[in-house]
């Protein structure tokens, strides 16, 4: 599996429609389901990049089944069923127009626009003298659009009421959803010797109901610390151990590109995709306490559209 699974051109049964995101590609079928296929694509700054990373696909979606399913007590979500390691069945709903992010340390994005000086972030007063990667007094919800294309833009509660991209009773909700869903994933965490940093939710509605979609608590959808050691790296001034997608995003930076007009995308290097590859499977290991099953010797695209159609023929044959 030297480059992973980047791309999927399937003619399914039920078939009416198909959509191409950063790093899957959704079938959707008539009666309001829709396939999911996560394939091995990785994308920074809004941006794919050339280099699949083998096995992503798998890690994410197992991941993603597996929290959906230890949080369908907090909020009903889309998911029906995981025909094969790579892919989710589930119902179609439509998207609310703006992902719920929920920051509980100052890092990233955040720690970036800290470093200009701003000290409103999406609305929300950030307090004076923190340093990368210090804890908020309390989790901040740091909402921004969802862009069809291009970058994602931040947004504050009172702007996306304002502009009517969620009516103010349905947006209290879906705050409520997720720092219910964000103390879920930090229990979690914790139990396996991790802090869930920050991470992004996105929810839709299907006849009415408010479901989660997507994925969530994946390390393409949230940044993990290693919770050993935190306390005295932060005091000494050092970088944390983290398990994310933030180290890709560090390599990208390190070599000029940040997805902005006329940079030129760096190609990682072998060494660097299969150290990226590692990085998303331990994560796996460590917050399920499962061993990784790699698919060796298969044809993971035959397998994946084998599977999907056998699902398929039994689902709708019940």
């Amino acid at each position: 599996m030297k480059n992973g699974l980047t791309a999927t051109n399937f003619d399914l049964p039920r078939q009416v429609g198909t959509y191409k995101g950063k790093v899957r590609d959704v079938y959707y079928l008539d009666e309001g389901y829709m396939m999911m296929v996560v394939t091995d694509r990785i994308s920074a700054f809004d941006r794919v990049l050339r280099e699949g990373i083998p096995y992503k696909g798998q890690v994410l979606n197992q991941m993603a089944s597996r929290f959906l399913d230890a949080t369908e007590d907090i909020v009903p979500n889309w998911k029906i069923a995981t025909p094969d390691p790579m892919v989710t069945f589930g119902r179609f709903c439509t998207p609310f127009r703006v992902e719920m992010v929920i920051r509980g340390y100052l890092t990233g994005h955040a720690w970036r626009e800290y470093q200009t000086g701003k000290r409103l972030l999406c609305g929300v007063p950030l307090p004076g003298g923190m340093k990368e990667n210090d804890k908020f007094p309390a989790p901040i919800i740091t909402p921004t659009t969802k862009a069809m294309e291009g970058h994602d833009e931040d947004i504050s509660k009172d702007e996306i009421i304002r502009e009517g991209l969620v009516d103010e009773k349905e947006y209290l909700r879906l705050e409520a959803y997720t720092r219910e869903l964000f103390n879920r994933g930090t229990q979690m965490a914790a139990e396996k010797g991790l802090i869930l940093v920050d991470t992004k939710y996105e929810f839709g509605k299907s006849n009415g109901t408010i479901y989660l979609i997507d994925e969530i608590h994946t390390p393409d959808s949230s940044r993990y610390f290693y919770a050993d050691g935190y306390d005295e790296r932060q005091q000494n001034g050092e970088k944390q151990r983290q398990l994310s997608k933030e180290f890709v995003r560090q390599w990208l930076m390190d070599n000029g590109f940040q997805g902005k007009p006329g940079q030129i995308e760096p190609i990682m290097p072998p060494e660097f995709v299969s150290d990226v590859s590692k990085r998303y499977i331990e994560l796996f290991q460590r917050i399920t306490g499962d061993t990784f099953e790699k698919p060796e010797g298969q044809d993971v695209e035959k397998r994946v559209e084998h599977n999907i159609f056998t699902f398929l023929d039994i689902y709708f044959k019940r």
